[in-house]
């Protein structure tokens, strides 16, 4: 991490690059560290991509920094796995404890945190496609049980053809993908001009599907898209949900984590109403991948959904503390909170506040400068870290620019395009970024 400044942040290699650089077989005697360590360099930097790398400005940021990679060292060291209370005590309760810590930190109702006493509570997941798909499912039973009370008279298969869920066009590719997996109907909403997701667009399809005989179930509202980082009005889409029994919910994976400072909490107006909400505290909160955060109002949909008690898993205090591995798709899990506990202890509120709005400020910087040039226009209001910008002209123009930019190797950028206009996204992902 100190010379990656001096790295090309894309590696200049040809798929198959890494077979030949490696012997065909594993060794028969053990082989001394020293030439592990020289082969790092040579096999594997020569391959990598970097993305801590300053000038690295593709996708979203991806966390990194040293209490989070300590802590990361520790819990490969302690090596548990933490699927039920007794499989390791302290797994469980300091989970529990960091995601009340971190739901405080963003302003999250107490009914979402278990200090409130009550049933909600918060989990750590791989990443917010599992938190989505999870959400689904957790969706999916809950509208299975309401829809058999109805009609005692349908079949589960006749249920489960008629569910319906929904989410705004520019939601994540893994919402839809939760949907394939879930076995449902999932319908992609066209958002308005400022491509959210509004209440009315939803009441109009949800309305239509009911009178086709359909069962709306889920909705995931989008804090953040990942081409624009545009906010859905979750508002007016929960309102519409509510008098439907329909699920919502917040998928804030990248934008969650500038909730931590209070004049960006307006963004999440409405959150008290949502039944599941996650982000990511690995793209934008210092904590190294993976650490996915996701709150639950009634966890029991989930723990219903998933629930399955062979003899071997069964243990003495079972219902005095959450045994995770019915809040989650894998069995297994890491020590993950030890990471929140050692960036949150390390860094302080104050400072992880600080480098949120150092980010932002970085990127209304990047505006101001294309701004004050006339050949270039903004795509896109500046809310976060994200700034889409374009060449003024057509998509091949802006197309030959970035195949210039990228090709220097200098610095790395991915393209968006939304209702057939390509634009270039610059997100400041780095720690290591400055103004210079």
């Amino acid at each position: 991490l100190d010379n990656i400044r001096d790295r090309q942040v894309v590696p200049s290699v040809k798929p198959g690059y890494l077979r030949p650089l490696v012997p065909e077989q594993a060794p028969e005697q053990p082989e001394p560290w020293t030439a592990v360590m020289a082969d790092i360099e040579r096999v594997v930097m020569s391959g990598v991509t970097h993305w801590h790398s300053p000038r690295f400005h593709a996708y979203f940021p991806t966390a990194n920094s040293y209490p989070a990679i300590v802590a990361d060292m520790l819990s490969g060291a302690i090596a548990c796995i933490g699927f039920t209370w007794i499989a390791s005590p302290a797994c469980t309760e300091l989970e529990v404890v960091m995601l009340d810590w971190l739901g405080q930190m963003l302003g999250l109702p107490d009914a979402f945190l278990a200090k409130s006493g009550g049933e909600g509570g918060g989990v750590i997941q791989g990443t917010a496609s599992e938190a989505t798909l999870v959400a689904l499912l957790g969706a999916k039973s809950r509208a299975m049980q309401r829809v058999k009370e109805e009609h005692p008279e349908w079949t589960e298969t006749e249920i489960l053809s008629k569910l319906v869920g929904y989410c705004n066009k520019q939601a994540h590719s893994s919402v839809e993908r939760a949907g394939l997996l879930g076995g449902v109907k999932l319908r992609s909403l066209k958002p308005d001009n400022k491509r959210r997701l509004r209440g009315d667009i939803l009441k109009e399809a949800m309305e239509e599907d009911i009178r086709n005989g359909l069962i709306p179930f889920y909705v995931v509202s989008t804090l953040g898209t990942t081409s624009s980082c545009t906010f859905d009005a979750l508002d007016e889409i929960a309102d519409v949900c509510i008098p439907h029994n329909v699920w919502v919910h917040v998928d804030a994976a990248y934008a969650g984590s500038a909730f931590i400072c209070p004049e960006y909490r307006y963004l999440m107006k409405g959150i008290e109403k949502a039944d599941s909400f996650n982000f990511n505290p690995h793209k934008w909160m210092l904590v190294n991948f993976d650490c996915s955060a996701m709150w639950l109002k009634q966890p029991r949909w989930i723990v219903d959904a998933f629930n399955v008690d062979p003899l071997y898993l069964k243990h003495d205090q079972q219902g005095a503390a959450p045994d995770y591995r019915h809040w989650q798709i894998p069995l297994g899990r890491r020590f993950r909170s030890l990471k929140l506990w050692f960036v949150l202890r390390l860094y302080g509120v104050e400072n992880l506040q600080n480098y949120i709005r150092k980010q932002i400020g970085l990127a209304h910087h990047f505006e101001k400068l294309c701004l004050s040039d006339e050949r270039f226009e903004l795509f896109e209001e500046v809310t976060m870290g994200l700034v889409c910008f374009r060449l003024k002209g057509d998509n091949k123009t802006n197309e030959e620019l970035l195949r210039r930019i990228n090709g220097r190797g200098k610095i790395h950028l991915v393209p968006s395009k939304i209702d057939d206009v390509y634009f270039l996204r610059l997100a400041i992902c780095s720690r290591y970024t400055e103004e210079s």
